[in-house]
């Protein structure tokens, strides 16, 4: 009879685990975190991969037809997303030649289906806000985070121009502490005489975007080069839950027969 009850009880809780996975994807108005809006952030950034990067940067291990996971229809995909190829099975390639890259813009553009993986979220997504003007370098553009870069800036019509400010301090505790209370990216270096310099950043000409709705369209871009990335990630992040649970549920199952068989041998 205690052998049935806790049967039972078990049997309860995989049923249960089971229905709130099952309401998690029923979800209506889901809010800001949710599976949903996660959705829709990596739909917004396939647009804007396809829009803005797709031109120079390819992404060959990432088909088209895997967008539908997404929750975006074929023809969707080939309506708004298909520039450089007709086929929904096609991986995300760019007509132009890599010895036409090397000739135009002095070194191949990477593809970016596994940067994310590689320079890691956190990266990406402060190299994005980090371009200034530079009429020192041949592309008019630098970055905070990648010095002396040779990729120009392609979306400053959408974030506006950037300034460098750099400010001079005595020692690297009084750099450090401005670096912290800058508001933005801030970067300490040492200068001659044993003194350090903050460089920071400082809006010059306005964009067509405002500062936080610039940031949310970085924001929905490196998401999706993290999708891409690993576009299984969230579906073996769920099926590990499951696993977890399963093997919860399963251990306290074995504890409670193994104390019956001592008890019946006591």
């Amino acid at each position: 009879m205690v052998k049935g009850a806790r049967i039972l009880i078990a049997s309860l809780l995989c049923a249960a685990a089971g229905t709130a996975l099952a309401e998690g994807e029923r979800l209506v108005g889901a809010p800001e975190g949710s599976k949903f809006e996660r959705e829709a952030s990596l739909q917004r950034g396939a647009r804007d991969f396809a829009n803005y990067c797709l031109n120079c940067h390819g992404a060959q291990f990432m088909r088209y037809n895997r967008l539908t996971d997404l929750g975006l229809s074929e023809a969707q995909i080939k309506d708004n997303l298909m520039f450089a190829s007709d086929k929904i099975g096609g991986a995300m390639t760019v007509a132009m030649s890599r010895k036409d890259a090397v000739s135009w813009f002095g070194a191949a553009p990477p593809d970016l289906s596994v940067e994310a993986r590689v320079r890691g979220r956190d990266w990406l997504y402060s190299y994005l806000l980090a371009f200034y003007r530079d009429d020192k370098t041949p592309t008019g553009w630098n970055n905070l985070v990648f010095p002396s870069v040779a990729m120009p800036h392609v979306l400053w019509s959408l974030q506006g121009t950037q300034k460098l400010v750099e400010s001079e301090y005595e020692d690297q505790e009084k750099a450090e502490a401005a670096a912290i209370a800058a508001k933005g990216l801030a970067l300490v270096e040492p200068a001659p005489g044993g003194k350090f310099v903050v460089k920071t950043l400082a809006e010059d000409v306005p964009g067509t975007l405002s500062g936080a709705e610039y940031k949310g369209f970085v924001g929905d871009l490196v998401n999706y080069l993290d999708y891409i990335g690993e576009p299984a990630k969230s579906e073996r992040i769920n099926i590990g839950i499951v696993v977890l649970i399963f093997l919860g549920v399963l251990f306290a199952l074995v504890y409670s027969l193994k104390r019956e068989y001592w008890n019946d041998l006591h």
